[in-house]
């Protein structure tokens, strides 16, 4: 079953929903039949990479706060990070583009380190304090996931995975998604924003047992009867 998540490394409550849902698939008694996807989106595509804004200018900016007002806001995020294992560092984080960072996802999945490369880019944004817009940090923080620094940077030199991530991205705006994170379940279920592991544990389960309808076989004395979908029969295999 495939699970594909819309989201952008800059976006707390993607990073917040990433490891609730993770917490959801501890739970899930199928998870090692779960193929996980992270899809493209970017909450602003004319940031500049190299702005150096912190996260609380930007804020203030955006919505016409107070700076004080912003560290208010970005307090109550970092709290709903901390219940889940997460230490946010807002004072760290600036304002940056993460188109780049989405194409080394792009090419850490060609090496199978997408799911490494993504909580890399979280956790260096919101923890330590890393421009995941910055190619040379880009490069070191792929290093970091075993990808090879130097053939990274080259990588991110071309405009190789440009057209995968503009894909995804026209893709997510074709479902309806227009915020993140979102995740899609089979093309069949989807959830919206950082939810509880509860009601990602239960879609999971919906979207399961839809594809995978029960099917028991009990024993009645001598008698091997099969029961699906409500019905029983005998196992005319046994006659």
């Amino acid at each position: 079953m495939k699970v594909e998540i819309w989201s952008d490394y800059v976006c707390p409550f993607c990073y917040i929903g990433k490891r609730k849902f993770e917490q959801a698939l501890e739970k899930f008694a199928h998870k090692d039949q779960i193929e996980v996807m992270f899809r493209s989106f970017e909450l602003d595509p004319s940031a500049d990479p190299d702005s150096n804004i912190s996260t609380y200018s930007m804020l203030a900016s955006k919505y016409g706060m107070s700076i004080e007002k912003a560290k208010e806001t970005t307090a109550n995020v970092a709290e709903q990070a901390a219940a889940v294992g997460i230490a946010f560092q807002f004072e760290g984080t600036v304002s940056t583009n993460t188109f780049d960072a989405h194409r080394l996802v792009h090419f850490a999945a060609q090496q199978g380190k997408d799911k490494e490369m993504s909580e890399k880019l979280f956790k260096g944004y919101f923890t330590d304090g890393e421009n995941v817009g910055n190619r040379e940090r880009l490069a070191v923080l792929a290093a970091e996931v075993g990808l090879d620094a130097a053939v990274v940077a080259q990588m991110l030199q071309t405009d190789q995975f440009a057209d995968a991530v503009r894909a995804e991205e026209e893709e997510g705006s074709n479902l309806g998604i227009r915020g993140v994170p979102f995740y899609v379940v089979d093309r069949k279920y989807a959830v919206s924003g950082a939810q509880s592991p509860a009601v990602f544990l239960d879609t999971l389960n919906k979207a399961w047992e839809e594809k995978h309808p029960a099917f028991i076989q009990v024993n009645e004395g001598d008698a091997d009867v099969v029961c699906s979908d409500g019905y029983c029969a005998p196992d005319s295999s046994k006659s």
